[in-house]
């Protein structure tokens, strides 16, 4: 049996990508970590060697590895204008950073954490129903 601990989400919660691309975008600097085998995923994706992957699009912070952001807007690098709106072109193979929003600690930390966050993310509380422990297991995926 899961241990529910106090956690506000035990009924679960609703959530819908709606690609609004909030989450991928600035005005403050942030950072999309990814680890060497996210990088090479990426790098196979757009069909370029690894080594030049790594040069166009990341740089390090500490010991990690974060894809650059575009310095006017801060969006990260692969949020681009298609057909008029802006998508992320890597959306298939994006980071799991990006694949465990809006499920984060900071996001599910209180009702009113995750309500805030809606704010921003259209997506929040609408569309397909997360359970408690599928919540859980995004929430603790590894951290990059």
């Amino acid at each position: 049996m899961a241990n529910f601990g106090n956690k506000w989400y035990i009924a679960g919660l609703h959530f819908d990508c709606s690609q609004c691309s909030n989450c991928c975008s600035g005005p403050g600097e942030g950072f999309i970590w990814a680890t060497k085998q996210e990088i090479k995923f990426i790098a196979d994706f757009l069909k370029m060697p690894e080594d030049k992957f790594r040069k166009k699009y990341t740089k390090r912070k500490g010991l990690r590895t974060t894809l650059i952001e575009l310095p006017a807007t801060r969006d990260c690098i692969f949020l681009q204008k298609v057909n008029k709106k802006k998508i992320c072109v890597i959306y298939p193979v994006r980071p799991n950073q990006c694949r465990t929003w809006p499920f984060w600690s900071s996001n599910l930390d209180s009702p009113r954490a995750w309500n805030e966050t809606a704010i921003t993310c259209p997506g929040i509380n609408r569309g397909k129903y997360y359970s408690f422990e599928k919540i859980e297991e995004l929430r603790k995926q590894k951290k990059n």
